[in-house]
């Protein structure tokens, strides 16, 4: 192997070596054999310490020692002495293998266990295989790859049943279709449209009256009234919790009940007390029930997405109505020249107007972001007040299906009973907060904070709020079967009875007797009281 030798490097040996004759020797057999010898350096010498520094990597050290610069001591460069830690030597030469190998470390490849020939996809966790066939899978029990595609098909025919349901509800059943006014009135089967049970002794009287009417004498009414103390009667029939009761407008000598069992039945409360007749309609559940002015019809609504207009005599159903959704109260227009208009709050927070006479629907008032849960007319019919599961309260102008109110706080409740004072001034909410609260009727339709009834309990049930005909006491359900009696004007509670066994969540003064009250509960029992 054959170095070059260069003019400046043989110069700087001369100067490390002196000009005498080993010098001279040594310059000789380097220039006949091409080597330059490498000087041996005092280790104590400036440019000793400075070609040293220099050496070093990272290290940015000037190479020159004052002039002159620092010169090798080796044929490759300068050598010295260092001592290195074994350790340490063996963690730089590993680092230095790995480097020259490209520059990342060597994986350590664990043991392949005995007999593991699987397929790489099997140990994949999102496959399917994977699923169903690792021990390490909770799904892969004999068997449990056929039960969850069952219930899997289970569960998309069950779905599909159902889209199909809400697709024959709401398109016309036989051959009627639906006009561009929207849904209608159904036309149904004898099945389907029901039928009705009289109880009674006669269905009229020697003088042609039907049963349903009032009687003739009648006592003048006592303007003051007073809360009941003691139980006169219970009124059985219903198989399951009653969920409504209605006195007979005015007169109050029946009382209408709706039923989970899914029937209306009309009872007797002057005379013996009986059941008069069984309204069996409905499939479902009867949510809501609502008598006309007069008495003679009655509309009901129920879990099975239909309304019904009844006849109180008869039992006919005068006419059926669906949007398609579950509707979850029902009204007729107290006006007495709009008896053929009929409301209902739906579940697809909506309002939904129908007019009975044609079986069309007419309008809808549609703000509300959850199940309207009430309609209450007030100042003179005119506008109407609607309370919804999305915890506010709308008013409303009759046939403008736009609000004029909105009552929304922060700290309010669902409302699902609304009852307004006799005097038409004020109108009151059942809040799933354990308290009634009061706003005006006027134009804006304040809170009465002064006015909030405390003392029972009833978060998360739909228990009526009521007042007597003098608006003196106001009345309310309990969810743990009291019914509670508070005085209008200090908001104290006047007296509580224990009504029923399970919740208690309909409540009526009666309209012309001053001290009887009727109640309901979810034991299927009716209780009068007085």
């Amino acid at each position: 192997m054959a170095w070059s030798t260069h003019g400046g490097a043989m110069d700087a040996l001369a100067r490390c070596y002196g000009e005498g004759g080993e010098s001279s020797a040594s310059e000789e057999v380097g220039k006949e054999e091409g080597i330059s010898a490498a000087p041996v350096l005092d280790p104590s010498s400036e440019r000793a310490t400075a070609w040293t520094l220099a050496q070093r990597p990272g290290m940015d050290v000037d190479l020159t020692v004052g002039e002159a610069p620092a010169e090798n001591n080796h044929l490759l460069g300068r050598v010295e002495d260092l001592v290195v830690a074994r350790t340490g030597f063996e963690a730089q030469r590993r680092a230095h293998d790995r480097l020259q190998r490209g520059g990342g470390s060597i994986p350590t490849r664990k043991r392949a266990k005995k007999g593991t020939t699987k397929d790489p996809n099997d140990l994949d966790p999102s496959t399917e295989k994977w699923l169903y066939e690792d021990r390490k899978s909770p799904w892969a029990a004999p068997g449990r790859r056929e039960a969850v595609e069952q219930a899997r098909n289970e569960a998309m025919q069950r779905e599909q049943g159902e889209q199909e349901e809400e697709e024959e509800d709401i398109f016309a059943v036989g051959n009627q279709t639906v006009p561009k006014g929207g849904p209608v009135a159904t036309k149904e089967t004898e099945e389907e449209a029901g039928k009705s049970v009289f109880h009674g002794k006669q269905e009229k009287d020697y003088q042609g009256r039907g049963w349903w009417e009032p009687p003739r004498e009648r006592k003048p009414i006592q303007e003051t009234c007073y809360v009941p103390k003691r139980h006169m009667h219970t009124w059985k029939g219903h198989t399951k919790g009653v969920a409504a009761i209605r006195f007979f407008p005015v007169h109050g000598h029946l009382l209408l009940s709706a039923s989970m069992d899914s029937t209306v039945k009309i009872w007797d409360v002057y005379g013996d007390k009986r059941c008069m007749r069984s309204y069996m309609g409905h499939s479902q559940a009867v949510r809501d029930i609502c008598f006309s002015n007069d008495g003679t019809k009655f509309a009901s609504c129920s879990w099975d997405k239909k309304m019904k207009l009844w006849d109180t005599e008869t039992g006919k159903v005068l006419g059926t109505y669906s949007t398609g959704k579950v509707p979850l109260c029902v009204k007729i227009h107290p006006s007495e020249n709009m008896q053929h208009v009929l409301l209902a709050g739906t579940s697809d927070n909506k309002v939904v107007e129908f007019d009975t006479n044609t079986g069309e629907q007419i309008q809808q008032y549609t703000e509300h972001m959850g199940a309207v849960n009430t309609i209450t007319f007030i100042d003179d019919n005119r506008r109407f007040v609607t309370s919804s599961d999305d915890k506010t309260v709308r008013v409303w102008e009759y046939g403008i299906p736009v609000q004029i109110k909105y009552i929304a706080e922060p700290d309010m409740h669902s409302m699902p009973s609304i009852a307004v004072h006799p005097n038409q001034k004020w109108f009151v909410a059942q809040s799933l907060d354990n308290t009634v609260v009061t706003y005006s009727t006027k134009d804006r339709f304040r809170m009465n904070r002064k006015k909030t009834f405390k003392g029972h309990r009833n978060s998360g049930y739909a228990c009526q709020v009521n007042f007597s005909h003098d608006g003196q006491f106001l009345v309310s359900g309990d969810a743990e079967g009291r019914c509670y009696f508070w005085d209008w004007k200090t908001t104290r509670v006047f007296r509580s009875i224990k009504a029923h066994d399970n919740v208690c969540v309909g409540c009526e003064w009666h309209p012309y007797e001053s001290s009887k009250v009727a109640t309901c509960g979810w034991d299927g029992l009716i209780k009068y009281w007085d």
